[in-house]
Formats: structure tokens, sequence, C-alpha cells
């Protein structure tokens, strides 16, 4: 897959989802969800769900743990996504390395 691939599948999910999504909840998330809105005190519960989308999603990113799916599935990284271009694309498909051999960055 690519990153053209990654980016229409993006899209046809968020047509798909929708302005609401009904979740059903198993016993311990109910009883977490719960303990979160006594504890937080949000005006609606869908407030804790939007929450806890942003912590993972912003988990995911800060762990690798996102590159590493969209690696696997699409071979393409969030930053790619973002970017609209592959590494490949940005650096004209070479790994930057410096073009002299610095020994002095050793030096005191």
């Amino acid at each position: 897959m690519s990153l053209d691939e990654l980016t229409d599948d993006v899209r046809d999910r968020y047509g798909d989802l929708g302005d609401e999504l009904g979740v059903d909840l198993d016993r311990e998330t109910r009883n977490e969800l719960a303990m979160l809105s006594v504890a937080l005190e949000p005006e609606e519960t869908d407030e804790l769900v939007r929450r806890a989308v942003h912590m993972l999603f912003q988990t995911a990113v800060e762990t690798g743990n996102l590159d590493f799916h969209l690696r696997s599935g699409y071979d393409a990284t969030y930053d790619e996504y973002l970017s609209g271009m592959t590494f490949e694309e940005m650096t004209g498909g070479e790994f930057p390395q410096p073009q002299q051999n610095d020994d002095r960055r050793y030096q005191f």
C-alpha cells in the first residue's frame, strides 16, 4: 500500500464515522467511565470519550506506535501523511549524510 492509499482510506473512514458513534461498554470500561465522570465532572460523558481518543492518538504518535502500524500497512509514516510526501520524495531518494568526514566533532 502507499501514502495515496492511506490518504484515501482516512478520508473514507472519516466519512463513515459521521458525527456520532454508538459504543457498547463492557463492565470494566463502564466502571472506569463512571469513575472518571465522578472525578472530572464533565457536562456529558461524551466529552470524556473525546478526550480519551485524543490521549490515545497523542500517545500512539509520541511512542511511535502509530508510525509502526502505518509503516506496516501503508509503507508510510504519520509525518509523511501530514506532508503528503514520502521521505524519498522529500530527499530525492537518499538519506541525508554529511558530505565530509568531520573528525573535529569529538575534539574538546
